[in-house]
């Protein structure tokens, strides 16, 4: 029996990325109360050669856009990658979500065996649907989720496993 596409993918990563706008909103306050220059938390790095909380909150706004506009055959929207504020940053997320609202179940019927095709840094990957959405889009999607939170976790933002999970 196939997997419905849609059902799997939009509604996962829409609560993905609604966890993580309120995930940012605290770190926002963490900032705020502590009085603590935005960016330093913006612009943190868990290591050297990881990268920064902001570009894991575009990384996860572009692949969770990207994956389910390929999955339902329309062209993503794109954004600049130009987010300094965490007002910014929770703006881009929920113009992701916007646009993740607006796909139809219908538009993913038989992605699960269509092949999907996109570029990453110039080079051209293809999978079949279902293995794209489980073994490309999700496992990057809570990879950006997951470092993000711990980006904020690590600086002292007070944060437990129900504010990635979500409410039920």
């Amino acid at each position: 029996m196939p997997i419905p596409m849609y059902q799997a993918a939009v509604p996962t990563i829409i609560r993905a990325l609604k966890n993580l706008a309120d995930v940012t909103a605290k770190g926002q306050q963490f900032s705020d109360a502590k009085k603590i220059p935005p960016e330093a938390l913006i612009n943190f790095r868990l290591y050297p050669d990881m990268l920064p909380f902001v570009k894991q909150i575009q990384i996860a706004s572009d692949v969770s856009k990207g994956g389910c506009a390929r999955l339902a055959g329309v062209e993503p929207p794109s954004y600049e990658d130009k987010e300094a504020t965490f007002a910014e940053l929770i703006e881009r997320l929920r113009k992701t979500i916007a646009f993740l609202d607006t796909l139809k179940p219908e538009q993913m019927d038989g992605a699960e065996t269509r092949t999907i095709t996109w570029t990453v840094r110039g080079n051209e990957r293809s999978m079949i649907g279902q293995q794209y959405l489980f073994n490309h889009v999700l496992p990057n999607v809570f990879f950006h989720c997951t470092t993000a939170y711990d980006i904020l976790r690590h600086n002292g933002v007070e944060l437990g496993k129900m504010d990635f999970l979500g409410k039920p």
